[in-house]
């Protein structure tokens, strides 16, 4: 396989509109994208009925996506295990791990503002 710079002549340039950073970038800073990545850092290898249960909200088909996405993106392996019925298990590649410190670090920084960031949402009107 080959690099952006090798199959374009150009380097990695996330502000331009043609470099696929920019398609890398929206998978990985989509909040599902954040959650299973952080789920799978705390649970290891898990389970898609694991992942569904441990991530609120999410749907069938949004989780289905979003692993298919990471898997897409070389972020996840998937294991499918030969038993009636199939046993699918999720876990992160080394690439995958490498999210780690931006993932959690966002998720924590999150739950640290959480309440001042309502206080400010509370003094503005609601968006039309």
């Amino acid at each position: 396989m080959t690099t952006f710079v090798e199959t374009s002549g150009l380097p990695a340039d996330t502000y331009s509109a043609k470099c696929p950073t920019r398609q890398v970038i929206d998978h990985i800073a989509g909040k599902w994208t954040v959650l299973v990545v952080d789920a799978l850092l705390d649970g290891g290898t898990m389970r898609y009925t694991e992942l569904s249960r441990r991530i609120e909200g999410v749907s069938q088909k949004m989780l289905t996506q979003t692993l298919r996405t990471l898997e897409t993106d070389g972020f996840v392996t998937r294991t499918v295990h030969p038993t009636v019925p199939p046993r699918v298990e999720y876990r992160l590649t080394p690439l995958g791990l490498s999210l780690a410190e931006p993932i959690s670090a966002l998720r924590r920084w999150t739950e640290t503002h959480i309440n001042e960031i309502l206080r400010a949402r509370a003094g503005h009107p609601a968006e039309h």
